[in-house]
């Protein structure tokens, strides 16, 4: 038995060390090929580099119109989350605190059947349809984040409002607050940890995303995210790896240090959310 039990968790820390490898391999790549003459590259890809090369990340920030790139993937990264908490955090609530309604049952249904549709599914009538309203720009896909990030961010709030006491509640009720004061000054500051986990799980997903902004965005160089610029970066610098690599590099640093700072919200968030007091 003994024997048994030591052969499981040696495959099972095996396994965890093998996936821990695969997950961090593609990091330690990107960073020393963004450090790296391309003298040194052709030599051994993979090698760590003999001296920290600084002039990849200097010409790749000093490129045409990457600032411009930097401030659209900012801009509407924070402007879908802002108004993705807000309405998200509203929604879940008016549903949470209406379970005997038909009309907030059917409204809970719907959003969460958004869940169990495949993006490919709807990517072409969507592409369409924002094309006919002249949407195929920052405010279309600024509208297209908030409407798919609905579903999940109502899934997970919902849960997590069960297990808020109703007597917090009743007790701002009796003091004379309103529905929006009690919801405002009582409900959405307890709300913080989901939130939190919610805006981070958005955010690595809006700033990543490659997708929408291809078939959102391309018509123009000027509306480019960062994921868009590097990918039309193999064309203007002719496959060159290390200022590829050094732009990757810039651009996974914002969201690696906002998700460092926060992530202990998302553990938090989703198993306080996962038990109802």
């Amino acid at each position: 038995m003994n024997k048994t039990k030591l052969s499981l968790k040696i495959v099972i820390y095996t396994s965890l060390v093998l996936g821990l490898l695969l997950i961090l391999f593609p990091m330690y790549l990107t960073i020393i090929v963004a450090f790296k003459t391309p003298a040194e590259s052709a030599e051994n890809f993979f090698s760590f580099p003999k001296q920290f090369y600084l002039e990849n990340l200097k010409t790749v920030v000093c490129s045409d119109n990457f600032i411009y790139f930097l401030i659209n993937s900012i801009a509407i990264t924070v402007i879908s989350l802002i108004v993705i908490i807000f309405f998200v955090s509203l929604c879940s609530y008016a549903i949470s605190r209406n379970q005997n309604s038909r009309y907030f049952r059917f409204l809970h249904i719907y959003l969460l059947a958004g869940i169990f549709v495949p993006f490919q599914v709807i990517m072409l009538p969507l592409v369409k349809f924002m094309s006919g309203m002249n949407l195929t720009n920052q405010v279309g896909i600024i509208l297209l984040y908030i409407t798919l990030a609905n579903a999940q961010g109502v899934f997970l709030c919902v849960n997590y409002l069960k297990s808020i006491p109703m007597e917090m509640e009743e007790a701002a009720h009796i003091d004379g607050c309103s529905v929006y004061r009690t919801f405002f000054s009582v409900v959405f500051p307890l709300m913080k940890p989901i939130l939190v986990t919610l805006l981070i799980m958005d955010a690595l997903w809006i700033w990543n995303d490659f997708q929408l902004p291809l078939i959102m965005l391309n018509t123009s160089s000027e509306q480019w995210t960062l994921p868009l610029f590097q990918y039309n970066f193999k064309g203007q610098y002719s496959f060159d790896y290390n200022l590829a690599f050094a732009s990757f590099l810039i651009s996974m640093l914002p969201i690696i240090i906002v998700y460092a700072l926060l992530q202990k919200h998302i553990i938090g968030g989703l198993t306080d959310g996962a038990v109802k007091s």
